[in-house]
């Protein structure tokens, strides 16, 4: 059965557009025009991803991504956001968003970038059970748990798939738009500002961790113990 897709915005005409595109190829669509319709939708459809809009009645695009990452829902989304303000898309991300498109979007483009996000997710989950060793830090491909010493450390989706990434090619400098190829399955170049906010977030969790992520001006990033 082909995959559901979970449309959530006020705009019927949006809905529409992205639901004409999206069923072309193969994909099933349901949608929501409220945050509270769209966590409803979501526990009871179990959708592969959510197309979600910030700007919604009741409850906003950014709370309903906070509620489903706060019950670690894995489900998949795209934030659709009205401004093409970094802020915007950086709290998106924050929350626990996997892309985000500014309106007015290309539909191709958002179809692209679905299929981009999905066929990343298929490929995190056929990773056979590789464990990488550095230092104190250990990473599980199979269970996708990361270890620093004896401590766990809980990663989002996002930044599990990074931090893998760099741990598979430690010692190379990587470019934010070699990451966002590896990482997130992007096959064209968008806001490299992703990858930055990510490997943010990963500095922090990784805290004493021997095992360091160093920024190479001008270009990227690269591992190093």
């Amino acid at each position: 059965m082909s995959e559901l897709i979970l449309l959530v915005d006020d705009e019927a005409s949006i809905i529409q557009l992205a639901q004409l595109y999206l069923e072309r190829e193969g994909f099933r669509i349901a949608s929501a025009s409220d945050g509270e319709a769209a966590l409803k939708a979501v526990s009871a459809q179990a959708p592969a991803l959510i197309v979600l809009d910030v700007m919604l009645p009741k409850l906003d695009g950014f709370e309903v991504c906070r509620r489903l990452r706060a019950e670690d829902n894995p489900v998949a989304i795209l934030m659709l956001t009205a401004r093409d303000d970094d802020i915007d898309k950086i709290v998106g991300l924050e929350l626990g968003a996997d892309d985000y498109l500014t309106k007015p979007f290309n539909p191709r483009e958002l179809v692209a970038r679905v299929k981009a996000i999905l066929r990343r997710d298929a490929r995190a989950s056929k990773l056979d059970s590789v464990i990488i060793h550095l230092a104190n830090l250990s990473i599980d491909a199979a269970s996708r748990e990361v270890h620093i010493g004896e401590k766990s450390i809980d990663l989002r989706a996002k930044e599990f798939d990074l931090l893998y990434t760099l741990a598979e090619n430690r010692g190379r400098v990587l470019s934010r738009e070699k990451l966002l190829e590896l990482a997130w399955g992007f096959d064209f170049y968008g806001q490299t500002r992703t990858v930055d906010v990510h490997v943010a977030h990963l500095r922090k969790k990784m805290g004493n961790c021997k095992v360091k992520i160093e920024t190479v001006t001008g270009i990227g990033y690269k591992l190093v113990v």
